[in-house]
């Protein structure tokens, strides 16, 4: 079948990082420095990125800001007429650094956060003083005039602060708040016992933020990602397999969603060796779930097939062993009663294994800004 253009892509330029989030999606296995592609390559990306209908580019890692060429890449993917949206924690890139990045064409700066309380929020990062770094970063970003998003993932150790964060957010000036519950996929499906809040909690922290958006209209926007575990309908992963979105590894490889390699017999094309039309059209790993033809029952009778498209691939390997059944999120799925099983207890004194450590010590280290 002949796919639609796409509207996004994100570009995952390296997955070095200074920060050990426990929830982090990034694959258990990290891709090496020595196999990034290089300035000339990512700019090719985005060029060809462009060419095919793509209108919003998303530079993220890892921490983007791990890239000396990070300046080069968003005058490249300016020039070929892309909307750039940096993802960063904030850590390693200075003030000089931020307005060489503005002045080569970025557009905007989404920002992540832990927290608001410090303490907190550098546990949950693991680097002391973290938090208020970003803090120093988010007024950089305002003084040098981006527009500023803040992401705030939510997870059992701040579920009840989740409307905190949205003034802190609101307190760092930023214009959108995005507040997300933690995706269950690479480190945050390793650590989802002692990340995943009780029920009552999440359907709280739903509440405020809900009440929230309201008082808050015309002073920041607010989008809200609930929980998958607690909802009736699983959420329409990237809109459809296929349809709207792509990733690129920091190696190469293309991907119809962040977490796409989780699941086993896919075919994933590298940039090196096809060019990105010749991927979105032809990929078998596109193609893998493109449609509804793939669908098992109760999905391929479902009116709903083309809402949620059968929800998450990814989710469906992680709970049911297999990427073609009904999201068991479903409440339809005649494999839900495994979300109920995950949900059903309580997690109290299970902890969290720090993502990226050993990895990241192989690596270069990412040399912080002086206060």
């Amino acid at each position: 079948m002949t796919a639609p253009p796409p509207l996004a892509m994100l570009a995952e330029l390296t997955h070095r990082c200074p920060l050990s989030c426990p929830y982090c999606s990034n694959p258990l296995e990290l891709d090496k420095r020595s196999d990034e592609l290089d300035t000339g390559t990512w700019v090719r990306v985005f060029e060809e990125a462009a060419a095919i209908g793509v209108i919003h580019l998303h530079l993220s890692g890892g921490e983007p800001g791990a890239r000396r060429d990070l300046a080069d890449l968003v005058r490249g993917a300016a020039g070929a007429g892309l909307y750039t949206n940096l993802i960063t924690s904030g850590i390693g890139l200075d003030r000089p650094r931020l307005e060489a990045i503005a002045e080569a064409g970025l557009d905007h700066v989404q920002l992540s956060i832990q927290d608001v309380d410090e303490a907190a929020a550098d546990r949950v990062a693991g680097l002391a003083g973290s938090h208020r770094r970003k803090r120093d970063f988010a007024r950089m970003v305002g003084e040098i005039g981006l527009p500023l998003t803040i992401n705030c993932v939510i997870h059992r150790e701040n579920v009840a602060r989740a409307g905190d964060m949205v003034h802190e957010a609101v307190s760092m000036g930023a214009r959108r708040v995005e507040v997300a519950h933690a995706q269950y996929y690479g480190w945050g499906l390793q650590n989802r016992a002692a990340l995943m809040p009780d029920r009552e909690d999440a359907l709280a922290a739903g509440e405020t933020v809900e009440r929230l958006r309201a008082e808050l209209v015309g002073t920041i926007v607010i989008d809200y990602v609930p929980p998958d575990h607690f909802a009736r309908f699983p959420k329409p992963c990237v809109n459809g397999w296929g349809r709207q979105s792509l990733n690129i590894t920091p190696r190469g490889r293309v991907l119809p969603c962040h977490a796409a390699e989780s699941i086993p017999g896919l075919e994933f094309w590298n940039v090196a060796e096809h060019s990105l039309a010749d991927v979105w059209q032809n990929s078998p790993a596109f193609n893998a779930f493109r449609g509804t033809d793939w669908m098992q029952e109760p999905c391929r009778s479902c009116a709903r097939k083309e809402v949620d498209f059968g929800g998450c691939r990814c989710q469906a390997m992680a709970l049911a062993g297999d990427p073609r059944a009904t999201d068991p999120v479903c409440s339809y799925s005649p494999l839900h009663h495994l979300v109920r099983e995950i949900t059903g207890g309580t997690h109290e004194g299970e902890g969290w294994t720090p993502r990226g450590r050993e990895q990241r010590a192989k690596d270069e280290p990412i040399p912080l800004p002086v206060s």
